[in-house]
């Protein structure tokens, strides 16, 4: 039995997220075992749990507001880069640039999603006819 969350295009963006960042922090050095590698793990983790736990049949404008922590924990991610990038950690840059264009593509889709939610579409769907741009998010 499939979950309904299961069938939601932004779960996989976010399942395909976690795996790519946690990778890239299997290259930070072990100083930041406790630090950004444990935060930048828990929260790509956070995003695609928020996704599940906002799906269980709870009404769009609560399942909006946890895509919406779901946004927040991605966002969350990107900071992490940032400071990853700030320190000139030696990891891969192709890398850096995947986990870039990655977060572009989810927070686009999850922000898209919240907005049919919002808007109380009475049949949810992420799919590409709501996709916002990148600047609704960044």
């Amino acid at each position: 039995m499939e979950f309904k969350f299961e069938k939601l295009e932004v779960w996989t963006l976010a399942l395909d997220y976690a795996d790519k960042v946690y990778a890239l922090a299997g290259q930070l050095p072990r100083q930041e075992e406790y630090n950004l590698r444990s935060q930048i793990t828990r929260a790509a983790t956070s995003i695609g749990l928020n996704i599940a736990e906002g799906s269980t049949g709870q009404s769009d404008a609560e399942q909006a507001r946890f895509i919406g922590l779901a946004l927040r924990s991605l966002i969350e991610t990107v900071a992490c880069l940032r400071l990853i990038e700030r320190r000139a950690y030696s990891v891969d840059a192709n890398t850096l640039s995947t986990l870039d264009m990655a977060a572009h593509t989810l927070a686009i889709k999850l922000q898209a999603f919240r907005r049919s939610l919002d808007k109380g579409y009475r049949r949810v769907s992420d799919s590409a006819e709501n996709i916002a741009s990148v600047d609704d998010v960044v």
